[in-house]
């Protein structure tokens, strides 16, 4: 069957590599169907563009997968008017995906018209339900879908069963995409010569946060061997040196992470990678391994210095456990990402202030840093609070009225009021972002010290990059 999978636009100059996607998109050439990527994020097409393009061009199947924040809700109902005009509509099944539609898939089925939901991991489902449209075979034996029948009742199936081996799965299918526009995307610590990509080293995560949306529980690792080789094929291929991890969660445990680094090491990669951490396992023996495998950057998910909200949040972080582990993290070499989030249920209005201060003293300026408000996703434990405290309606109310910017407040759950806590957000983001265009700054007027007192041969413009 002939698939076109659509990789909406983000607004942005160089977007992040598609992973999910490109994982669809390998899952079904292996079972010989045929793909196209549609690069609305590259060439940032008109909507009417891909209308004009199902007009005149015949598929089986159109597939998009978002996930759940204002920008991606917009803009999926736009591109699903886009599909659903195009005179062809009747001909191909529409699927959507992410975690977005998975999180409500009867509301996001109304939204957009589409035929299907995926649910969960869709390399498996997405096979099942290309083969049930083949034979016309019954949709509801298809698991991790949801629809809406002849009779116009929801139907939402079994959950789909989780890919216990990842490495069973066929690589991203890195061809059919541009990936010499996607090695662009730059990343903390990368040199101006270095190309990134992305790479998944498991799925899913050990940990519980109120505000955090997931349908699968634990955490399922890549075997460190797989990832290599994946590694050793994007260099030769595409020659990338720097390798973005972007599962949530690569520092699970000691013993991961341990295991992990060592096997690098052997394998002598000579790549930079960054990944997503937890301080609790921040301790020096593992970071000064991990800085020795080639780890230059660890995204960590601070959210708050108040130990009574870290615990409203079920975080298991304390305040001290968080200074340790970034005052380790500085001290090995690796630049720690710091990201705080203000509002939870009964957050103090003085964390704010405990958030500037610990970032004015332990920020390496690798990244702009400011605070944002958190927000209680449909599918989350905070969504299902608002909900009880009558602080949301319901899912259309959070997506139509209430989120209409990541960093305005969607609920406010806290005992300030809305003007109290943008006046404090405006105050504590204006000083951060002064800091780091003064560090700026004093690196380019050290650059131009060392420009024409030492005459630096090696300088190569002041070019903003």
């Amino acid at each position: 069957m002939k698939i076109l999978m659509v990789v909406y636009d983000n607004d942005a100059y160089i977007s992040h590599f598609p992973l999910g996607i490109a994982y669809l998109a390998g899952a079904c050439l292996e079972k010989k169907h045929h793909v196209e990527i549609y690069h609305q994020d590259i060439y940032h097409y008109p909507e009417s563009h891909l209308t004009n393009k199902l007009n005149n061009e015949k598929y089986d199947m159109v597939l998009v997968s978002v996930i759940g924040g204002y920008y991606q809700y917009k803009k999926l109902k736009l591109i699903s008017n886009a599909i659903n005009e195009s005179i062809n509509r009747k001909h191909f099944t529409y699927l959507i995906g992410g975690h977005g539609p998975a999180s409500a898939p009867e509301y996001y089925l109304k939204i957009t018209d589409a035929d299907f939901v995926g649910i969960g991991e869709g390399e498996r489902t997405i096979i099942e339900l290309l083969n049930c449209i083949n034979i016309k075979g019954n949709f509801s034996e298809v698991d991790g879908i949801a629809f809406i029948n002849d009779k116009g009742e929801f139907v939402q199936t079994n959950a789909r069963q989780l890919v216990k081996d990842l490495d069973e799965l066929p690589y991203p299918a890195w061809h059919l995409f541009n990936m010499d526009y996607y090695a662009l995307q730059r990343f903390p610590n990368i040199s101006k010569s270095d190309r990134s990509f992305a790479v998944l080293s498991g799925r899913g995560c050990t940990f519980e946060c109120n505000f955090c949306f997931r349908l699968d529980k634990g955490f399922r690792p890549r075997k460190t061997e797989s990832i290599i080789e994946e590694i050793k094929i994007l260099k030769e291929r595409y020659k990338i040196t720097y390798i973005a991890f972007m599962d949530e969660l690569l520092m699970n445990s000691k013993e991961r992470v341990k295991d992990f680094c060592e096997k690098f090491i052997e394998a002598d990669l000579n790549v930079k990678w960054d990944c997503n951490g937890r301080l609790n396992y921040a301790d020096i023996d593992t970071l000064t391994l991990m800085k020795k495998a080639g780890c230059v950057f660890i995204n960590y998910g601070i959210e708050s210095l108040d130990n009574a909200t870290l615990k409203v949040m079920n975080k298991a972080l304390t305040k001290d456990i968080i200074i340790k582990g970034i005052e380790n993290t500085l001290s090995v070499g690796i630049s720690p990402g710091l990201n705080i989030i203000y509002g939870n249920i009964n957050e103090p209005l003085s964390a704010i202030d405990e958030a500037v201060e610990f970032l004015l003293k332990y920020d390496d300026h690798a990244q702009l840093r400011t605070i944002r408000p958190v927000t209680p996703y449909p599918g989350s434990p905070l969504f299902d609070y608002a909900i009880k405290q009558g602080l949301l309606k319901d899912v259309k109310d959070f997506y139509e009225n209430k989120h209409t910017n990541s960093d305005l407040l969607t609920v406010n759950f806290t005992q300030n009021t809305d003007e109290e806590i943008y006046e404090k957000l405006n105050w504590a983001n204006k000083i951060l972002i002064n800091i780091y265009i003064e560090v700026q700054k004093e690196h380019m007027m050290k650059t131009c010290d060392k420009l024409y007192l030492t005459k630096d041969a090696t300088f190569r413009g002041f070019r903003h990059t």
